[in-house]
């Protein structure tokens, strides 16, 4: 572990590496398993743990175990409103430039969760409402986001939340999620083949070093989204998610 700063701001960076390991380990933790995953003495664990639970930040569940408390809840929706606003522009140049409705998305508790959205200006067009939240091995956006992370990671995921099939062409198991996972990974995107809904198809990229796993997609009608359209979303959403990254990232 990295020398902590002194004073509170040790104190706070200690509770946010208690609420990310939280986080990594799928939204509940034993105390052992907290305390062998960081290098912080049990007591002061036991001490913030104790302090996060009394501000609702975290809750012990009856068997004992630490998960992520309601309070957090109210944090992520205005952090996730943020992000949305920010990506905003960068999704109006993805609509102006390609037709198709653009939206972005993040990893929340083994979900993605829709953050923001620019639909496109035809009557018939891909519509997803901004909050709403989906399994990640049958959409585009969730798919790309899998593919940054280790295989075992995704195995995890999907045997906590299932792998629904709403259409004939989506990935019901999770050897076909990976081989196809190892091709996302090879070209750099995402597809979703009409795995989430009949009849429309969509491009995705990740957020490259975003703060929390991120991907924007161009979606819309197979009539409209295919090869061709394909050869034209590809750079300009790799362009659209460099220049999001850099503004996420920005000092």
């Amino acid at each position: 572990m990295a020398e902590k700063a002194s004073g509170g701001v040790q104190s706070v960076e200690r509770v946010f590496e208690l609420l990310e390991l939280i986080t990594d380990a799928g939204g509940d933790v034993t105390l052992s398993e907290l305390s062998s995953s960081t290098e912080l003495p049990l007591p002061t664990i036991h001490r913030l743990l104790r302090t996060l639970v009394s501000l609702g930040y975290v809750r012990q569940l009856p068997s004992r175990r630490y998960a992520l408390g309601p309070r957090l809840i109210r944090l992520g929706e205005g952090a996730n409103k943020q992000l949305g606003a920010l990506a905003q522009p960068e999704l109006k140049t993805l609509v102006d430039s390609l037709g198709e409705t653009a939206n972005m998305a993040v990893l929340d508790s083994d979900m993605v969760i829709y953050v923001a959205q620019v639909p496109s200006p035809h009557s018939m067009r891909m519509f997803t409402e901004v909050g709403r939240r989906a399994h990640m091995h049958d959409t585009g956006v969730g798919k790309a986001i899998l593919a940054q992370l280790e295989d075992e990671q995704v195995r995890a995921i999907v045997g906590r939340q299932g792998m629904p099939t709403p259409t004939t062409y989506s990935i019901g198991d999770v050897e076909t999620l990976l081989a196809d996972l190892d091709k996302i990974r090879a070209r750099g995107y995402a597809i979703d083949e009409q795995e989430q809904e009949v009849g429309v198809r969509c491009f995705s990229m990740a957020v490259p070093d975003a703060p929390t796993p991120t991907a924007i997609s161009v979606s819309g009608p197979v009539s409209r989204v295919d090869e061709s359209f394909g050869e034209r979303a590809v750079p300009a959403l790799r362009a659209a998610a460099e220049r999001i990254s850099a503004e996420l990232n920005r000092t």
